[in-house]
């Protein structure tokens, strides 16, 4: 299981500071501010994901830019992102996103649709379909919560058992991300519901770390502790 720290809005510094104490993996919801991001800390060695919704007319910067995409939704917007990503880049990562409650201000595709589309994606040169993306409806209701993303799960599997190498479930925020992991994720998102902020305190730990999960990498003395904006959720 692999923590995705959501770093929209997160000056480039604080990434950097991030980076420097483990974390890798960074999500950007906006195409210009990721693309820029992205742009200056190009020497850092990390992975990208875009994880907001792409319009059209925005598919070649995150084609030429990110490693990960995990909202498709269309088969449009897949055939255009692999026609803009270069054959000198490896193949773009995606997921498709599935709407697994059904909501209908919620983008996806529903849960009989996904077949179709993979089996598409699947033969898209220059994407790599890796799994299955979903975000369910708010819930204080834990068995509902959890119920979505062993739905989500169920799906994957079954797309699996037709013959496709799929490897990820993308499912779980800060506030429901041990529902996802019970239910098979492979990566969470920690949301930008908190502040970096930097100290040297070894008392704290890294931003990412809260929730009690580890990382693969050594830290450094560099440590993040979190504090919440009035209005935050808990």
């Amino acid at each position: 299981m692999r923590l995705l720290a959501v770093s929209k809005t997160k000056p480039a510094e604080d990434v950097r500071a991030a980076a420097a104490a483990g974390q890798r993996a960074f999500g950007e919801n906006y195409v210009q501010e990721g693309v820029e991001k992205i742009a200056a800390l190009g020497d850092a060695g990390l992975e990208w994901h875009f994880i907001g919704p792409l319009q059209s007319n925005k598919t070649r910067p995150v084609a030429e830019s990110f490693d990960w995409v995990h909202g498709i939704d269309r088969l449009k917007i897949a055939e255009r992102l692999s026609s803009q990503r270069s054959g000198d880049l490896a193949p773009l990562n995606v997921c498709i996103q599935v709407n697994v409650s059904g909501e209908a201000s919620k983008s996806g595709v529903t849960p009989v649709e996904v077949p179709e589309l993979a089996r598409a994606i699947a033969v898209l040169p220059q994407l790599r379909l890796r799994g299955l993306m979903c975000i369910p409806e708010p819930s204080t209701d834990q068995s509902l919560v959890r119920s979505r993303f062993a739905a989500l799960r169920v799906l994957r599997d079954a797309l699996v058992a037709e013959g496709m190498t799929l490897d990820t479930l993308s499912m779980g925020m800060s506030h429901d991300l041990e529902a996802a992991i019970a239910e098979g994720a492979t990566i969470v998102r920690l949301l930008n519901t908190y502040s970096m902020v930097r100290t040297t305190n070894e008392n704290y730990l890294p931003w990412w770390r809260q929730h009690g999960h580890r990382t693969d990498r050594r830290h450094d003395r560099t440590r993040f502790r979190c504090t919440r904006h009035p209005g935050d959720r808990a």
